[in-house]
């Protein structure tokens, strides 16, 4: 077996842990402590990773393809210059967060965990696509396991064999924990790149095009995710914290699609996609392209079908009520998940040819759709309206999205990618 053979299973592997570690918690979660328990952390857990979003101000769609296309002896001044980037954004987004508790939105006993589990997610995120930009998905993998594997095989084993830590202050300990050993893992990578890139000053017009570049994101990627945040606050409000157990579970176990795909797929094939546009490799590009749409359509298909069948025998081991009785949840969850699974085919498509503006569309216009779907079926299918809602949206984000790519001119028509259409 040759050694990209290896690294490439090893990595399948790794997320495979994570993914399984994932697993384990959730069902343990939902095996051991109240639903309404369940229900908070999966608030949190949404809250958490939203207003990441913010912190990070999509700064990494910018820095990411510059990165990629530029001498390794100078990486390491661009990744200090998008670290005084995101002092900047914390010390106006983090201040701002205590507004999530005044407003009630999520209760001020978890205001201690939330402010660290923040800045040491996003700080192990950004280090993660790092990683993954710089080729060396393996060590990504490695940190992301640390970051939400081990912990969660730790904490799930600790709760199962000793009843008096089941509570969630234990969970967000062992959470914390995890977070910040896989940061400082991922920091220790960096040491071998060139230092003398730092002696020039900070390139603040490098970090003002970045945040031009990156403004629309935000505003775009906010719009897309607060889909996955405003459901849960959605499903609280209609059913309370016990059906939103049952919702938090089944996004759970639904995320495996996205989560493997990530893995065996996306973070293969995206750098490389990224290198073809940059040199402007049609052949090439175009290769990867139908590479990366057939693995991500028969990868989803399976896991859609295998997440399906495993899941009732799993549930009738929980014996709680709550979560068989809304299992239809899951199908809509299943659906809407893999829609969004294969909308990311274009959307890697577009990123790759510097066609950020179609991106921006599509996720700026997702948001309307979900909320006027979630109006018009919360009459009929109560609960069942809000997941039922993203699969109509991300349906729509996959047509638009497939448009738009399906608009790109080849490489050789003109200097830059662009759009054959006055649309945008």
């Amino acid at each position: 077996m040759t050694s990209p053979s290896l690294a490439r299973l090893t990595n399948i592997a790794l997320r495979g842990m994570t993914l399984g570690s994932r697993f384990v918690l959730i069902f343990i979660l939902a095996k051991l402590l109240e639903p309404a328990e369940v229900g908070l952390y999966g608030l949190l857990a949404a809250t958490i990773a939203y207003v990441m979003m913010s912190l990070g101000f999509d700064f990494y769609s910018y820095a990411t393809r510059e990165l990629i296309n530029t001498d390794r002896k100078n990486w390491l001044a661009l990744l200090r210059d998008q670290g005084v980037f995101f002092g900047i954004t914390y010390a106006v987004v983090l201040p701002l967060c205590c507004l999530i508790f005044w407003f009630g939105l999520l209760p001020w006993a978890l205001m201690l965990w939330f402010f660290p589990l923040l800045v040491l997610e996003h700080i192990a995120q950004e280090f993660n696509r790092l990683l993954v930009a710089i080729s060396e998905p393996l060590w990504a993998s490695i940190v992301l396991f640390l970051r939400s594997g081990l912990w969660a095989i730790i904490a799930s084993l600790w709760m199962w064999f000793f009843p008096d830590q089941r509570n969630l202050n234990f969970v967000f300990a062992a959470w914390l924990t995890g977070v910040l050993f896989a940061s400082l893992l991922a920091a220790s990578r960096l040491r071998g790149l060139d230092r003398v890139s730092l002696a020039r000053a900070i390139d603040w017009a490098w970090i003002k095009r970045g945040v031009r570049v990156a403004a629309p994101f935000v505003l775009a990627t906010l719009s897309l995710r607060a889909i996955n945040t405003v459901d849960r606050y959605w499903i609280e409000a209609l059913s309370g914290l016990e059906v939103l157990a049952a919702y938090v579970l089944f996004v759970g176990i639904a995320n495996v699609i996205l989560t493997f795909l990530d893995a065996a797929v996306f973070t293969f094939i995206y750098p490389a996609l990224i290198a073809a546009a940059g040199k402007r490799d049609q052949v090439a590009f175009n290769t990867l392209m139908k590479r990366l749409t057939k693995q991500t359509v028969a990868i989803t298909a399976g896991l859609s079908m295998l997440v399906i069948v495993l899941a009732s025998p799993v549930l009738s081991w929980l014996n709680r009520p709550v979560y068989t009785q809304y299992f239809s949840l899951l199908y809509w969850i299943v659906l809407a998940t893999s829609l969004l699974a294969i909308s990311m085919i274009p959307h890697y498509g577009l990123y790759a040819r510097h066609c950020d503006k179609p991106i921006i569309v599509s996720h700026l216009a997702s948001l309307p759709i979900f909320f006027i779907s979630i109006y018009l079926l919360s009459s009929i299918l109560a609960e069942s309206a809000v997941p039922a809602a993203m699969a109509i949206t991300f349906l729509f984000l996959l047509l638009l999205k497939s448009m738009f790519f399906r608009r790109c001119a080849p490489f050789t028509e003109g200097l830059q990618p662009h759009i054959k259409s006055n649309f945008l």
